[in-house]
C-alpha cells in the first residue's frame, strides 16, 4: 500500500499505535522546524535536504530508522531499544520515551545533513 501523507499512513495503523506516531511526528517538528514530511519506503519520514528519520508502526512496536552511529553516549542510552542492526524498537506495551526519541531525531539530522 502506498501512502500520500503521514496522516494517511497513521489512519492505516492500529488505534494503539496511532497516538505514538502522532507524538513522534510532533516532537520531530518541534525540534527541527525546517524538516519536511515525506513518505519513503512506504513509511513516514522527515527530510532536510536528505531523508534522515523514518518511523513506522508494527504489530507490537514502533520502529525508528536508521540507527544512530556517531553519538556514543546516545547509542549507549538506546541499548535497551536497539535491534541487531541498530534500528530502534519501542514496544507498544511500554511508555514511549518521547524526549529520547527527540534526541535521536536531532542526532540523525546532524549525521545525515552534514554529509
Amino acid at each position: 500500500m502506498t501512502f500520500e501523507s503521514h496522516e494517511a499512513y497513521f489512519d492505516s495503523v492500529s488505534a494503539e499505535a496511532r497516538p505514538r506516531l502522532v507524538s513522534i511526528q510532533a516532537k520531530v517538528e518541534s525540534l527541527l522546524p525546517d524538516a519536511s514530511r515525506c513518505i519513503i519506503y512506504r513509511m513516514p519520514a522527515f527530510r532536510d535536504g536528505r531523508v534522515f528519520f523514518y518511523f513506522a508502526a508494527f504489530k507490537k512496536h514502533v520502529g525508528i530508522y536508521p540507527p544512530v552511529t556517531r553519538d556514543v553516549a546516545l547509542i549507549t542510552e538506546l541499548a535497551p531499544y536497539r535491534g541487531p542492526k541498530g534500528n530502534l524498537s519501542f514496544p507498544l506495551d511500554q511508555p514511549l520515551p518521547i524526549d529520547l526519541i527527540g534526541r535521536v531525531a536531532v542526532a540523525l539530522h546532524d549525521e545525515y545533513t552534514r554529509r
